[in-house]
Parts: structure tokens; sequence; C-alpha cells
């Protein structure tokens, strides 16, 4: 919307020249999110819900009686901040209420005390399938694999359950992550940001995604805003969640935000991002998923010493406290994702 502005007005005053740039408009982008919602959200969280506690989570009576539930302000001012700073693109303007959806269904459950894991497992299909629907519909994909040069095309009948299964994961993953102050936050953070970069500086930017052999995508650079957004009002969050919390997103925040994650690991153009970009959050969360899956339906008991999802077991078996978790996980996160999209990027 600001860049139609842009156009249209810039030949009256030319300094509005400078909201058509992509690097202004993210920057701006991210400084209107994060300012939003630190004005914002200590305004509006005496409205929200309050937590109740979750059995079997380790110290989770620190949390109880905490405005929950803030994601469904957070993924909001999202949706305004892309819709205003993002130049039209039907994929991204298509994508964001399938993510405002995920949050309204984890405010739902925030506020209800709990849906079934089956309705939220089955809703989160749902949202995959959409999702990578709106984003390749049913033609051949080309995606970048690890190590090579080669772009592979993938057919949309192998392709789209690839993007279904990078999704659902992502969702989960950092939805099972949210359970020490600023964790979540902080890990997704860090994540948007790497992918932000990735998009403007490399799978978005010509001469670089050649030097790279990368597919170019056009479009990259709009992505690189979504993320930009999502990092401000994320920063704006943290501000209040750091410990000791004064508010907590909830499945509200954790839910939409793995979607939106798991949507820019496909639109990167390589699944394998997931493990790149996200690899602490789903040696964190999705770990835990697997080992449930495994008893439930193969009777098969694996890292049965292990409390998952991780930070739970460092805090119960190494009295790690959630500033040390946090902190911890943050730089073990940081060091990861650099070091594996370094080797990723040159290795080819």
């Amino acid at each position: 919307m600001i860049n139609a502005l842009a156009e249209l007005l810039g030949p009256l005053w030319g300094p509005l020249r400078l909201l058509s740039s992509s690097f202004i408009l993210a920057a701006f982008g991210a400084l209107f999110a994060a300012l939003s919602t630190l004005f914002i959200l200590p305004r509006l969280w005496k409205y929200l819900p309050t937590d109740r506690g979750r059995a079997h989570a380790v110290d989770a009576a620190a949390s109880v009686g905490k405005p929950i539930a803030a994601g469904i302000i957070l993924i909001s001012l999202i949706f305004i901040g892309v819709y205003l700073f993002v130049p039209f693109d039907f994929r991204i303007y298509a994508i964001m209420p399938l993510v405002l959806g995920a949050s309204a269904l984890g405010y739902i459950d925030d506020k209800s005390g709990g849906l079934s894991e089956l309705t939220l497992g089955l809703v989160d299909l749902l949202l995959a399938i959409s999702a990578a629907i709106i984003l390749f519909g049913f033609e051949p994909a080309r995606i970048w694999v690890p190590f090579t040069a080669d772009i592979i095309t993938l057919p949309f009948w192998l392709h789209l359950p690839v993007a279904i299964v990078v999704i659902w994961f992502s969702i989960n993953a950092l939805n099972c992550t949210d359970g020490v102050d600023g964790l979540s936050g902080t890990l997704a953070l860090i994540s948007y940001a790497v992918l932000g970069l990735l998009f403007y500086m490399a799978i978005g930017h010509i001469g670089m995604s050649r030097y790279l052999l990368l597919p170019f995508d056009a479009d990259g650079y709009k992505w690189a805003i979504v993320c930009s957004v999502a990092c401000g009002v994320l920063g704006g969050y943290l501000w209040y969640n750091v410990p000791p919390s004064s508010v907590l997103m909830g499945d509200a925040g954790s839910r939409p935000l793995g979607l939106l994650l798991g949507i820019l690991i496909m639109v990167s153009g390589n699944p394998f991002l997931i493990i790149v970009c996200a690899g602490t959050i789903l040696a964190n969360g999705a770990t835990g998923l697997f080992k449930v899956a495994m008893l439930r339906f193969f009777k098969l008991r694996l890292f049965s010493s292990v409390r998952f999802p991780l930070h739970d077991h460092v805090r119960k078996n190494w009295a790690w406290s959630n500033t040390q978790v946090l902190a911890r996980f943050a730089m073990v996160h940081l060091a990861i994702t650099l070091g594996l999209v370094s080797i990723l990027l040159k290795v080819r």
C-alpha cells in the first residue's frame, strides 16, 4: 500500500520516492512493527485471558495469572504491517489470512484451556495443505539442494507433500518451544532474520543468486519485508516477555509464527532450510513429537531418559534457570544457523 502511494505521489514530492525502495520498506516496516507492539501490547493485554498453568510442565506455576494469548495481538500487527509495507503479491496477501486464522485457533485454545491434540493436529494439517496449495498450486516446483549446484524440478505430487510436512512440523515444533519466557520469540526472531537476509541478499538478488548458483526469485525482496515486519513485532514483544515475563504469546502466537516460518522455508526453494534455520527449534520441540509418535504407533520407547521439550529437561535435570535456557539456546541457535547457512551457500 505504501509502495503504491509512493509511486502515485512521488512526482509531487521527490523524497516520497524513497518509499519505493525495498530496503526502506523493510527498515520502516520493522520500525513500525516494533514501535506499534511496544505501544499497543501493554494497553491491550488486560483484555486477554490469563494462564492457568500446564500439566507436567516444569515451573508452570510461575506463569499462572499472567496474560496469555498475546499472539492474537502480535499476529494482527504483523498482518497490518505486511499489508502496509509489502508491495502487492497474491501469494503473500492470500497467505496472511491463514496465519491470522491460525492465531484465532490458538486464541480459542488458550482461552478454553486446551483443545484436543487430535483437533489441533487436524487443523494444523488443513492449514499446511491450504498454504502449500496457495503457494505452489499444482505446478512443478524448482528446489535447490545442499552440496550441489543442480536445481531440481519436482512434480507437484511430490513437492506438495514435502511442503505440507515441512509446514506442519514447523507449526508444532515452534509451539512446543513456547514454554520458557522469551524462548520461542527469540528463536523465531533469529530464524526470521536469517531467512530475511537470505531472501534480500541472495535469493532475491539477481547478481548474488547467480554467483551462489541459486534460483533467482524476483519476489524475494517482498518476502524479506515480511520477515522484517515479523522481526519488528517479535522485538517489541520480547521487551515484555524476557524473564520475568509480563505477558505470554500462547498458542495464539506460537502456532501462526510456526506456520509463517514453514511457509518462508518452502518459498525459499530449499526444504532443507528447516534444519538449517530452525534446527534448534526442531531439536527442542519436534523430537518430542517424534518420541510420542513412535510410542503411540509403534510401541517403541526412545529417549526414555530425556524429557521433552528439551528446555524442560535442562531445567529439571540440569537445574538451568529460565534466563540460562534463553541465553544458551539463543546462542546455540544463532551459531548453528549462521554456520550451516554459510556452509550451505558456499559448498555447492
